[in-house]
């Protein structure tokens, strides 16, 4: 089965806008294809970007320029989380707020570092250290800045002079540089496509602002399995690879089983992006995925779905709704069958039933030309679809938009 085929049931499945991705064989990509989208195409990376900021600092380490156990306040004095240390930070461990306060950062431009910083008073912690792992976006806006202040230069330049650069990885940019993919939310029950913004996230750049390719990110994956020496010591990417208080996630890099081989590297997501990266540090093998949709990418599914697992199911890609039937709209959303949902969503030209419990197809109905809804697959084939101001009604099956007792007679509601 083609990478193509397995793209395209990632794509159907998750009503992803495009999808783009690669596989690699011993540290080289070996397959590339998009479904509607281009694999030259620049898509945003999300939280990969972590796994660069992670890589510059173990750099500083094995420079000696800090220590893993040096605590946080002795880079950036006057801070709060100060007694965490370079390793809490960047295994998230050290019990920090998962996100920045104010308003949510990855659809707000970004102030500087001084304003990040004097929004927190160490309050919003929610552990101590080393009592359980808590993902935090905030630690690595707060590691980004330690990388600045030894590298005397922006975050950004040092990801391009120490990362970037020595790896060939020209298409990695901090904003969107054309040829680039927008960014899309899914309307749930519509189908229809909302732009979403490509906001400058300012001082948590390290945590979430870059847009690469999958071209750049098989080279980043070529160099998280040691294929791509001189940047990193080897012996330094094995402990980056290497659980820690998780069994999912060692310095900065999150750390898979996959059908019983071992996988690094990171999954991201912004509005109106999605990423998953991983490799093999054994083989070599690795897969890169990138879309432009909210939600709807199984990110830590995809190598097993890519690499090993069984040939998809063939589907035609899904194509978002351009508009929908002014007959139709009020009818969308969640509607009750007694006391069990459904939801009603306009997909593929006609008006789907999905079960909420397993989500899975019950039947649809297509707009006729006359204005009727009538039945074309499941148990409603060939039926009309009758619309009440209070209900649904379809050969004695009502559906209402609260529960109801099945038992008792509902006035007023069969024609």
């Amino acid at each position: 089965m083609s990478l193509s085929a397995r793209l395209t049931a990632l794509q159907h499945a998750g009503r992803l806008p495009s999808v783009v991705g690669g596989v690699l064989r011993d540290g080289g990509l070996v397959e590339t294809a998009g479904v509607h989208g281009d694999v030259d195409t620049a898509y945003r990376i999300g939280s990969v970007t972590k796994t660069l900021t992670a890589v510059l600092a173990l750099q500083l380490r094995d420079e000696g320029r800090l220590g893993l156990d040096d605590p946080l306040g002795r880079h950036l004095p006057g801070v709060s989380y100060a007694d965490l240390t370079i390793a809490d930070l960047l295994g998230h461990t050290g019990g920090m707020q998962s996100e920045p306060t104010g308003p949510w950062w990855e659809r707000s431009t970004g102030g500087d570092f001084a304003a990040l910083a004097a929004a927190h008073d160490g309050s919003g912690a929610v552990a101590g250290r080393d009592e359980w792992f808590h993902y935090s976006n905030l630690g690595y806006g707060l590691l980004g800045e330690v990388v600045v202040r030894l590298h005397g230069t922006t975050w950004w330049d040092a990801v391009r002079e120490r990362l970037l650069g020595p790896l060939g990885m020209h298409r990695t940019t901090w904003g969107p540089e054309a040829p680039h993919a927008q960014g899309h939310s899914v309307g749930h029950f519509t189908g229809v496509l909302h732009d979403e913004p490509h906001t400058d996230t300012g001082a948590m750049a390290p945590a979430g602002q870059l847009w690469s390719t999958v071209g750049d990110l098989a080279t980043w994956a070529a160099f998280l399995a040691g294929r791509r020496p001189g940047v990193l010591d080897p012996a330094t990417l094995t402990e980056m690879g290497t659980p820690r208080l998780d069994p999912t996630y060692g310095l900065g890099l999150r750390v898979l089983d996959v059908d019983g081989r071992r996988m690094v590297g990171h999954t991201g997501s912004m509005p109106g992006f999605l990423a998953s990266l991983f490799v093999d540090p054994a083989t070599g093998d690795g897969t890169v995925v990138l879309a432009n949709g909210t939600t709807g990418l199984d990110a830590d599914g995809v190598p097993a779905r890519l690499l090993t697992g069984p040939a998809p199911e063939t589907v035609e890609p899904w194509t978002p709704s351009t508009s929908v039937p002014e007959a139709v709209e009020p009818l969308l959303g969640l509607w009750f069958w007694g006391n069990t949902a459904t939801e009603w969503r306009w997909q593929h030209e006609r008006l789907e039933v999905r079960s909420l419990q397993g989500g899975t197809l019950a039947y649809s109905f297509e707009l006729r030309a006359d204005g009727r809804l009538v039945g074309v697959s499941g148990y409603h084939r060939g039926e009309t679809l009758h619309v009440h101001p209070s209900h649904l009604e379809c050969v004695t099956f009502v559906y209402t938009r609260v529960p109801y007792d099945p038992r008792a007679p509902i006035p007023g509601t069969f024609t």
